[in-house]
């Protein structure tokens, strides 16, 4: 087995910051209009933007929650890929040993999530959180609230951070280890990295099980801290699985149209076709089953979740996510035709990419922003910068180990993998 080495050329690396400049000027701009007409582009007409002191406080509080859901989003998908990985092993699957570096890389960008999220929170905790003000445990306080002050045991500012730099910690610890054994076997050959790593994944389960869904609840559920959901843990997995699934997917089907992946052929792209067409059905029927039980039970402290994201500011977004993360990919991969075709999973999977960042716009911002929320110069900005990073990252963590995993006991099996 011949290694393949995948070179960035510096054009892709100057597109890749072009982004990153594009999305700063982008942000800039959205801030100065928002700091000069405070919510006008809202219809600030309400008078809610009346004093200059909410005008300053609503822009930093829409950039510091655009600066958590992309943080959230992309590190997400990072963790899916160390996930994805680890399956791998602990199953003994042979037919993914051709890409599995691509999930391998996109592990890369867990370290920066963990430094922006922790800065996100000591900075801009107070605006993205409402359980973070003191005021709420206090009897003797008028806004004093017994539903919040009630959760203090678990919703308290040092447990809540010890507990991010825990599982952040715990991913990039793993990632690391994978990676390393990942890199020796293709140095030294034999079963050693190979048992090894089994275990090490083995073990990454059990922590990814406990960590993905305690993360779930703390970055995201405790934005709307009155409301539950017991199943919001599967509900942010499977939108994190079914984007880090796809961005694997159209990793493979763009380094394939570039001239690289070579041994990959048809029957890789319809397994991986599969598997995003199987776990948009996966997230639906969670969306569903959520949806479903709070209509049916009709309690009004569940209820009011989904009220909130039917207002008329948000109803087009819980729609079209339907549609784009559901719809679409069920229809465009149902046949086996359109599993192989690389046009096909390149389309499909750009849409859920751009389909679960609005899952997770919605699960956010109408917790915080309620109807001051938009999609604008700031949250574009905010994404682009984000994307660009991101890209830097995994390509870069690509290039530094050979595209095909050379001495992997199960690469034969990988190179005549048929279904």
């Amino acid at each position: 087995m011949t290694e393949e080495r995948l070179i960035i050329p510096r054009k892709t690396t100057n597109k890749f910051f072009l982004t990153i400049a594009i999305g700063v000027i982008l942000l800039i701009a959205g801030i100065i209009m928002m700091a000069a007409g405070g919510g006008a582009e809202h219809g600030g007409g309400h008078g809610e933007a009346a004093a200059a002191g909410h005008e300053a406080a609503s822009w930093t509080k829409r950039l510091f929650l655009n600066l958590w859901l992309n943080n959230v989003y992309f590190s997400g998908i990072a963790l899916i890929g160390v996930f994805f990985v680890a399956i791998q092993y602990v199953a003994y699957a042979g037919w993914s040993v051709l890409i599995k570096r691509i999930p391998e890389a996109l592990g890369y960008f867990l370290p920066i999530g963990a430094i922006v999220m922790i800065v996100v929170f000591l900075f801009g905790g107070h605006d993205i959180f409402h359980w973070t003000h003191e005021y709420l445990y206090d009897v003797n306080d008028p806004r004093y609230d017994p539903i919040i002050a009630g959760k203090s045991g678990y919703l308290n500012f040092w447990f809540f951070l010890i507990r991010m730099v825990v599982f952040f910690a715990l991913w990039i610890l793993f990632f690391n280890w994978l990676r390393r054994n990942s890199i020796n076997e293709d140095l030294h050959g034999g079963l050693t990295y190979y048992n090894k790593s089994i275990t090490i994944s083995a073990m990454f389960l059990v922590v990814f099980g406990v960590s993905s869904s305690m993360s779930a609840w703390d970055w995201v559920l405790s934005i709307d801290t009155h409301w539950f959901s017991t199943m919001f843990g599967w509900y942010v997995f499977a939108s994190w699985f079914v984007a880090g699934l796809s961005a694997i997917t159209l990793t493979v089907v763009i380094l394939k149209q570039n001239g690289y992946l070579k041994l990959v052929n048809a029957n890789h792209l319809h397994d991986l076709g599969k598997f995003v067409f199987a776990f948009s059905i996966f997230w639906t029927y969670i969306w569903f089953s959520q949806f479903m039980l709070i209509w049916y039970a009709n309690i009004p402290e569940e209820s009011i979740y989904f009220l909130d994201r039917l207002d008329p500011h948000y109803k087009w977004i819980f729609f079209f996510n339907l549609i784009i993360n559901f719809a679409f990919p069920f229809l465009v991969l149902m046949t086996r035709d359109a599993k192989r075709q690389m046009i096909m999973l390149k389309i499909v999977t750009i849409a859920i990419l751009i389909g679960h960042w609005f899952d997770f716009y919605l699960m956010m911002m109408p917790g915080t922003m309620r109807g001051d929320a938009g999609i604008g110069f700031i949250e574009i900005g905010t994404t682009l910068i984000f994307l660009g990073v991101f890209l830097v990252t995994f390509t870069k963590g690509l290039t530094k180990a050979s595209l095909v995993p050379v001495n992997h006991p199960f690469i034969e099996e990988s190179i005549h993998h048929h279904v």
